[in-house]
């Protein structure tokens, strides 16, 4: 476990010197910027904005980008679903448009993509820190934020919550907890064990046992037990289980995390919740969940009913090929 543990902490909490990756992505811990235009132009269709948006609850401004559909400005009546994408330990808002090629990818459908400021919270109201309320602020502020500013489809159904690590196990977490509120969650190398994470575990990770203990407390703390995703799945009743969303897990296969992904899987199957886990190629790193998020798209997309975007056919009388496939 120890030797886990120290190669996950490289992955969360050190720059990563070399990764091999072509388009916009960038290395992990690498110093850049990307103007507004330039990303909105590697959205081939899309709008890429970003909301300054204060939080009282957290009493600090927490900023969240937002990837429109194309078709968006063209319409003024048209409602969409909105799929929240949400970073990781270590990692910011602006993590998935610049290390990944999510707005191109969301491009190719009918949705609103929104990706959330959720600092080292781990999307839980903190134990320790009383202003740090990053369940509260998501649930209580974020998301009437969004709908207040966008045309979004303000029933369960056109909602759904996704994430990397840290945010894989937000993201699962607000499904379980809020099922009234997501038609899908959905994890990538998903971190889906802070609640149960022990000092002996995590003493010589300073800064993972830092975040944990500082957001979770001391073990026997209510916030752990309010927050441990396996027990909230494994105590859910069958009337609780047939209310939740849809819950998509993967994990790559040399990621220290997949044991403890394939067990969560197991527990979702013995509770019969439905869901589809996939393991794969793969390590805990950009490159996995840029290919990842396509995926994640596209069963969001399905199960919030999201249609394909069709680019418009010419308006030329030049022979075509007929429309993309």
């Amino acid at each position: 476990m120890k030797s886990k543990l120290l190669v996950l902490a490289c992955h969360l909490c050190l720059p990563v010197l070399v990764l091999l990756t072509t388009g916009p992505i960038h290395a992990v811990g690498e110093s850049h910027s990307v103007s507004a235009a330039g990303l909105v132009q590697s959205a081939r269709s899309s709008a890429v904005e970003t909301v300054q948006f204060h939080s009282p609850l957290v009493g600090k401004t927490l900023p969240y980008n937002v990837v429109l559909p194309a078709d968006y400005r063209a319409s003024r009546v048209t409602r969409y679903p909105v799929l929240y994408l949400l970073h990781g330990l270590t990692g910011h808002y602006s993590d998935w448009l610049t290390r990944s090629n999510v707005a191109d990818y969301a491009s190719t459908y009918r949705i609103i993509v929104v990706m959330p400021e959720g600092n080292d919270g781990w999307y839980t109201d903190s134990a320790t820190v009383a202003s740090d309320k990053y369940e509260s602020y998501f649930i209580r502020e974020l998301l009437p934020d969004v709908q207040k500013r966008y045309r979004t489809i303000e029933s369960r159904y056109g909602r759904g919550v996704a994430g990397l690590s840290m945010g894989g196990y937000g993201a699962l977490k607000f499904g379980l907890k809020y099922p009234a509120m997501f038609a899908f969650a959905g994890s990538m190398s998903g971190a889906l064990r802070p609640a149960t994470w022990t000092e002996e575990e995590l003493k010589d990770f300073k800064a993972i046992r830092d975040s944990v203990f500082g957001v979770f407390g001391p073990m026997d703390s209510e916030t752990r037990k309010a927050n441990d995703i396996q027990q909230l799945a494994r105590n859910a009743s069958a009337a609780r289980i047939s209310s939740l969303p849809y819950f998509y897990l993967d994990c790559g296969t040399e990621d220290v995390l997949a044991n403890d992904n394939a067990r969560y899987a197991a527990l979702l199957h013995e509770k019969k919740i439905a869901h589809e886990y996939r393991q794969l190629p793969g390590n805990h790193n950009w490159q996995y969940w840029d290919q990842q998020v396509q995926e994640v798209l596209k069963i969001a997309a399905e199960k919030l009913k999201a249609k394909w975007h069709r680019p418009p056919r010419p308006t030329h009388h030049l022979p075509t090929q007929g429309p993309p496939l």
